[in-house]
């Protein structure tokens, strides 16, 4: 019994020592202690570093003042070859009313014609003056006061417009001026007091060529266009 307990004492020893060298050896885990090594997972970790640059931060191209997204020029790019002197002012235009397309303009414009022609030939002063600059205006005004003085009429009948094509577009300042030929198709004739024609031709439709700019304020709130100079094309 006494060598049982004497043996048992011994191996303990040995275990207690043992381990305190063993210890002392491998040292003691903190939990800061790195992972296995797993080659799959170092590859990956090795490719992914390879492939993202360093110290870069990709930023949005922050776009100057006034300037349009590139998609807004879309309808201009479509209504006038790029890079021609008429695209770079519509773009233009575009940048500093972002609303403006030229394909509405268009259609406002050949609608504002209209009424035009035939308020001149009316002698509808207020509907001129809601359409015409103040100079173009005097302009109108002034030829329908002297036709009235002579007690002269023009008798017109509006048929419709052949083209209307945009061939100018700049800006003055804060104001869009774009210039277009209208081709057009009128009745017209100018009867003198006694009912006699003396210009044009009642029953005969004719073809009108006139070169119109319009303008607007892009600062301004009021949407709309005047006319501000014609000509007659010959």
């Amino acid at each position: 019994m006494g060598f049982f307990d004497f043996g048992t004492i011994f191996f303990l020893i040995a275990a207690v020592v043992i381990f305190f060298q063993l210890r002392n050896v491998l040292g003691r885990r903190t939990g800061n202690e790195r992972p296995p090594f797993d080659p799959y997972s170092a590859s990956r970790t090795q490719d992914a570093a390879a492939q993202k640059p360093e110290n870069v931060v990709s930023l949005p191209r922050k776009r100057p003042p006034g300037e349009a997204a590139p998609e807004a020029y879309a309808d201009i790019d479509a209504f006038a070859k790029p890079d021609s002197d008429l695209n770079k002012g519509l773009r233009t235009i575009k940048d500093n009313d972002p609303s403006f397309e030229p394909k509405t303009f268009v259609d406002g414009a050949k609608m504002a014609y209209e009424m035009i022609v035939m308020a001149y030939a009316d002698g509808d002063r207020k509907t001129l003056k809601n359409l015409l600059s103040r100079e173009v205006y005097d302009g109108f005004v002034s030829a329908i006061g002297d036709r009235e003085a002579k007690s002269e009429k023009i008798q017109s009948s509006f048929v419709g417009i052949d083209k209307a094509d945009i061939v100018a577009a700049e800006m003055k300042g804060s104001e869009a001026h774009i210039t277009l030929r209208i081709v057009s198709e009128l009745i017209s004739a100018t009867r003198d007091k006694a009912g006699a024609v003396i210009d044009g031709d009642p029953e005969t439709v004719a073809e009108v060529k006139d070169v119109w700019t319009f303008a607007r304020d892009t600062r301004s709130r009021d949407p709309n266009w005047k006319l501000v100079a014609t000509e007659e094309e010959d």
